[in-house]
């Protein structure tokens, strides 16, 4: 399986200590045709970019696209605020940015206390190996899909990574609406069981690296693994063996901006 792009690293603007310009570097290096920055999302209580440092992030990844040749896009990966779908991206920011990525991030502003509350117990349950409350995976599944519903986003991102959800429903809405599943190089986030049940929803996927330095752009094996033992179509996979994939939010600009 040959990476095509990869659309999920991050830099100093949040969790990690590199800049742009090298991982755009290492993308080079790869031969990978384009690579997107996306960095938290403002709301992110720890990481998130700040509002302040916009302008600087959207220099520092024009130079690392001058400097490298490389497609290096402008992205994000927001956060998922509660029940109502809500992200952070407001209408104003979205003429700066390429790519949208979204996922639940427990340490965040969440729009309700109720929300907040979900997304500890979610991150407890989770850590701790516990079973969900049915509530709690209701509620959760209500975010994911009217945040799809609401929002432009390209890629829902470690879906049910530290949160519970009724993935197979998640992948039906993000099918419906031309969002892409994220299977993750990081860290695995559904059972091979699960992902069979997915992948029968006909959703179609990105694999991307979740990279927090240079080293780990376009390392994709721990999802590899995966894809091979479930039988993942690899063309379901739409940024592999040269394709690069339909991302909704740049037709939506197109016909909203």
């Amino acid at each position: 399986m040959e990476l095509t792009a990869d659309y999920h690293t991050h830099t100093k603007f949040s969790d990690a200590h590199c800049t742009a310009l090298e991982n755009a570097r290492r993308a080079k290096e790869l031969g990978l045709s384009e690579i997107a920055i996306t960095d938290h999302g403002f709301t992110h209580v720890v990481f998130g970019l700040k509002r302040r440092e916009k302008a600087k992030y959207l220099q520092e990844i024009e130079r690392a696209r001058k400097e490298t040749g490389v497609n290096v896009l402008v992205g994000i990966e927001g956060n998922i605020l509660g029940r109502e779908g809500g992200s952070d991206l407001k209408d104003e920011d979205l003429a700066d940015f390429d790519v949208y990525l979204a996922g639940f991030h427990v340490f965040s502003h969440h729009e309700t206390f109720r929300d907040f509350s979900d997304a500890w117990r979610g991150y407890l349950g989770y850590n701790l190996h516990l079973k969900p409350s049915q509530r709690v995976k209701k509620d959760q599944t209500l975010a994911y899909l009217r945040a799809v519903e609401r929002n432009p986003i390209d890629v829902l991102t470690h879906v049910n990574f530290q949160c519970y959800a009724d993935s197979v429903e998640v992948a039906k809405c993000c099918r419906d609406y031309g969002t892409y599943l994220e299977l993750s190089g990081k860290k695995t986030h559904f059972t091979d069981d699960e992902l069979d049940k997915i992948v029968q929803t006909g959703v179609r996927f990105v694999v991307n690296s979740d990279a927090h330095s240079p080293g780990r752009i376009g390392d994709v094996k721990l999802a590899e693994e995966q894809i091979a033992r479930v039988g993942v179509p690899l063309d379901r996979i739409d940024n592999i063996e040269g394709r690069l994939p339909a991302f909704r939010f740049a037709a939506y600009k197109r016909e909203h901006l």
